[in-house]
């Protein structure tokens, strides 16, 4: 059965560009509720931590740098079918490829500097979500 959660986070570039609001306001007419929000720097560190499993790729040290490079906005999604709603919403990682009206191709600045992040299975939604909030800020199960 498909989760009801994903995570999000708006990268630095979107964040630095102040379209914050305009991709929170179309995730929420996709049909999403957001269940837990915050904004914050990531360091190096919690860069190299949460995207551990890309470690030996190519683009591994120019992620972190990019991912630590200002503030973020990560958020808790809620919809049945979470992670595979919200992928199709934000489009392809490159968003020279990505679909007209898709987030990445809205907002993207290039593959590298996606705009936005979204969880790419229900495990690591609930490993995303655990990254960067408490159990007191995961309130909700449900949308």
């Amino acid at each position: 059965m498909a989760g009801l959660k994903t995570l999000t986070m708006i990268k630095p570039g979107a964040v630095k560009n102040r379209h914050i609001g305009a991709i929170l306001n179309m995730i929420e007419e996709a049909g999403f509720r957001i269940s837990a929000i915050k904004s914050l720097k990531l360091s190096k560190e919690d860069a190299e931590e949460f995207y551990a499993e890309h470690k030996e790729r190519p683009f591994f040290h120019d992620l972190v740098d990019f991912m630590s490079s200002g503030p973020i906005v990560a958020a808790i999604l809620l919809k049945d079918n979470a992670v595979v709603d919200f992928r199709n919403l934000i489009g392809s990682t490159d968003p020279e490829e990505a679909e007209e009206g898709t987030i990445r191709k809205l907002f993207a600045a290039s593959k590298a500097h996606n705009a936005i992040h979204g969880s790419d299975s229900d495990e690591s939604a609930d490993r995303e979500s655990h990254f960067f909030f408490s159990s007191k800020e995961l309130l909700e199960k449900h949308p």
